[in-house]
């Protein structure tokens, strides 16, 4: 009479049984940080952006309070300025300061809002024609004395970021234009003031 085997697992097959469990697990805890990993990533590249727009936004507003300084008697120009991006000022004023064609001072400083204004809408930087670089959405704004003489000048430059915050600035720069929230909580803020005296 045939005898029968007990069914039961030898231990080479509760080995197998182990490995292969253990296996499962370890691929789920690796694909647990590859989703972490690139969550970081996402993080990271957004808080770079962030710094390059901020960066920007200061080079900006301090070549701008520059130009400022050094076109004294221009300076009336400068404080009546609207505010600045989106293209309001439209084509190149004439003349453009290039080739020797420098212009008076009031032509000048026209000229420098243009420049700075292509500067902040990335129309300096294109590709394929279409601008690639400056700020994401930008506003500038000059608040100075009326008459445009000795004082406090602050440019403010706003844009919009990636993330919406709580705490922002209270500065009136951008802030009824729509493009950075219902309640600007998107919106970015660097402000640099500076004593100017056109006389000096």
């Amino acid at each position: 009479q045939e005898s029968r085997r007990p069914n039961v697992l030898t231990s080479k097959d509760r080995t197998q049984g182990f490995s292969l469990l253990e296996l499962l697990i370890a691929l789920i805890v690796f694909s647990i940080g590859l989703l972490a990993i690139a969550g970081l990533q996402t993080v990271s590249k957004q808080a770079n952006f962030e710094a390059v727009q901020r960066t920007t936004a200061a080079q900006v507003a301090n070549g701008l309070l520059e130009d400022i300084r050094t076109n004294g008697n221009g300076i009336d120009i400068y404080a009546a300025a609207p505010q600045l991006g989106g293209g309001v000022i439209g084509a190149e004023p004439v003349p453009n300061g290039r080739d020797g064609n420098g212009g008076n001072a009031a032509q000048k400083a026209a000229h420098d809002l243009w420049f700075w204004e292509q500067v902040l809408d990335g129309n300096l930087e294109t590709n394929g024609g279409i601008g690639a670089g400056g700020l994401v959405l930008p506003t500038l704004c000059i608040a100075g004395p009326v008459a445009g003489g000795a004082g406090v000048y602050t440019v403010t430059i706003v844009w919009r970021g990636t993330a919406s915050i709580t705490a922002n600035i209270a500065d009136p720069c951008g802030a009824a234009s729509g493009n950075y929230g219902a309640q600007n909580e998107f919106r970015r803020v660097v402000q640099i003031p500076t004593f100017i005296d056109p006389n000096f």
